[in-house]
């Protein structure tokens, strides 16, 4: 047989214990690692293209929340939180007076405003108004 040494009789939790393999504290030393910054350009992959605006109107597609022969106001179709409120043009107003007589737009109701944003006129409207209750 062979003869072990006497530390190996202690056993390893013994000899952490004592100190034997472990060794003073240390303070770390930072590392510095330099930073890469990659400027790669990015790839277009489509590009969007504005439409054109006819004449400085704009189109919004959304649903009736009220409707009357002076103002009609709109939520933002995809956009539940977007409300707009849009005076009627004489044209629109006209026509809004005929869609009234026969029972008028209920809530709810689908329609397409073409508006002027800086005076937020609607100068006309699509859509069908539903039967009344």
């Amino acid at each position: 047989m062979r003869h072990l040494p006497k530390i190996a009789a202690l056993g390893l939790p013994m000899l952490l214990a004592a100190g034997v393999f472990s060794s003073p504290a240390a303070a770390q030393v930072p590392v510095v690692v330099p930073v890469v910054v990659d400027t790669a350009v990015p790839i277009i992959v489509n590009a969007v293209k504005p439409k054109p605006k006819l004449n400085g109107i704009v189109k919004l597609e959304g649903f009736v929340m009220n409707a009357n022969i002076a103002q009609i106001s709109v939520r933002a179709k995809g956009n539940d939180m977007s409300i707009q409120t849009f005076s009627l043009s004489q044209e629109a107003s006209a026509k809004m007076q005929q869609i009234v007589d026969k029972g008028g737009f209920q809530y709810g109701d689908k329609v397409t405003i073409y508006y002027k944003p800086a005076t937020m006129q609607a100068m006309k409207f699509k859509g069908k108004p539903s039967k009344p209750i």
